[in-house]
């Protein structure tokens, strides 16, 4: 049954792509090899369940080594960044991490990179790195600034740790969920009561071809190496959105409460800019990001893409197909694990109409499995720091001028 938490698609569409690169570390005794977006690493070593309780310690290692790579080099770097990207990275000091999106010019995710600068070179850590090089390059023009997917050398290594890397240490990207950063905002809970407040996690770069050598310097220190089933049901718990799952072609980022940490609501023009500003202006995001609680009686796991529904007033709240049948359509699961302490959990974009409180019936192929709803974005789509109306929004409110009292 633990094999049903795989599913070999990105967002339930289509099957991802043969991985770049096959970790040597799948060798190892009792490893599972991951599907899907984590294809190429493993998924567990033997006992996933341990993995996870390392990784909440802070004590264990995971094998990111499918993680893409983009650098930047030149003296315009930055300012050419901070000219195309969601993110103010003009002055970014070296050694302090951030993350940008790079969005359409409708508003939508294309990409989105963890930053990290050196003082000579800008670090790109993202999951689309051929498609983010070839698009930074062809942005470059007269500019002082190369783009080089260096996903061939390079390779990321995970650790449960809460600093950025210092002078003599390997380049290494900070994630900075959930604080909301410096002209972001949120429209989630505040930082101190969201429950990623607690994850700590970075990615530290090492040479691809000293990765086995890196694992086993951290493994003498006593950590495990952990594959992706816990730090994926960890990054759930933390309701990290990630571009291979929460993203499609319609999210915008107030969906999934990514202005918090990818987006500088001050920064000036850049591509997709004008929707963001109405957006969180004018409130109500067209979804939401929520935290689903399945029901774990019927040892029932959805796949990723699986439909969300609204049960109908004739349709029973929990268990059998009919139910499914019977339910309105309103989202679809992006992410699934297995928690340690939470059992069956998952990420799933749902339309911002369905109430809060309202009990979810998710597909399977066994039948319909109740979920509960954890809200990550609010109902009423309204960011923490939305500008006050300046009068009626509405024809026919309020009194016209001519006519008087």
């Amino acid at each position: 049954m633990v094999d049903d938490l795989q599913d070999g698609t990105t967002g339930g569409v289509a099957a991802a792509p043969a991985p770049r690169h096959r970790s040597p570390l799948l060798a190892r005794r009792g490893a599972v090899a991951a599907a899907g977006a984590d294809a190429g690493v493993a998924w567990h070593y033997g006992d996933p369940t341990a993995e996870q309780r390392a990784l909440t310690r802070g004590g264990a290692v995971v094998d990111q080594s499918h993680v893409g790579v983009v650098t930047v080099t030149g003296p315009d770097r930055l300012t050419w960044l901070h000219s195309l990207t969601s993110q103010d990275v003009a002055a970014l000091p070296p050694r302090t991490s951030t993350e940008l999106l790079v969005l359409d010019p409708h508003g939508h995710v294309e990409h989105a990179a963890g930053v990290v600068d050196d003082g000579t070179t800008t670090w790109l850590l993202t999951e689309t790195a051929p498609a983010l090089a070839a698009w930074l390059d062809r942005m470059r023009f007269m500019l002082r600034v190369e783009v080089a997917d260096v996903t061939d050398a390079w390779a990321a290594l995970a650790e449960p740790v809460d600093a950025e890397g210092a002078d003599g240490e390997p380049v290494t990207w900070r994630d900075p969920w959930p604080r909301t950063a410096p002209g972001g905002t949120r429209y989630g809970p505040d930082d101190d009561a969201h429950p990623g407040v607690d994850r700590r996690w970075r990615l530290v770069l090492v040479p691809r071809d000293r990765l086995v050598e890196e694992v086993r310097a951290r493994e003498a220190t006593g950590w495990p190496l952990a594959g992706t089933w816990a730090s994926e049901a960890l990054r759930i718990e933390a309701w990290r959105p990630r571009t291979s799952h929460e993203v499609d072609d319609r999210t915008i980022p107030h969906e999934l409460d990514w202005l918090r940490t990818s987006v500088h609501l001050a920064k000036g023009c850049y591509r997709g800019q004008e929707t963001v500003a109405r957006v969180h202006n004018l409130g109500k995001p067209p979804r939401r990001l929520v935290l689903l609680h399945l029901d774990g009686s019927g040892h029932l796991v959805p796949e990723v893409g699986a439909a969300v529904r609204l049960p109908s007033a004739a349709a029973p709240t929990a268990g059998g197909a009919e139910a499914a049948e019977q339910g309105r359509q309103v989202g679809h699961v992006t992410s699934v694990a297995r928690h340690h302490e939470l059992g069956p959990v998952a990420l799933a974009v749902v339309k911002r109409s369905v109430p809060e409180d309202a009990v979810l019936l998710v597909d399977s192929d066994g039948g319909a499995i109740s979920a509960g709803q954890e809200v990550v974005v609010r109902g009423e789509g309204v960011s923490a720091d939305r500008p006050a109306a300046r009068g009626p929004l509405t024809r026919g409110l309020g009194q016209h001028p001519m006519l008087g009292s």
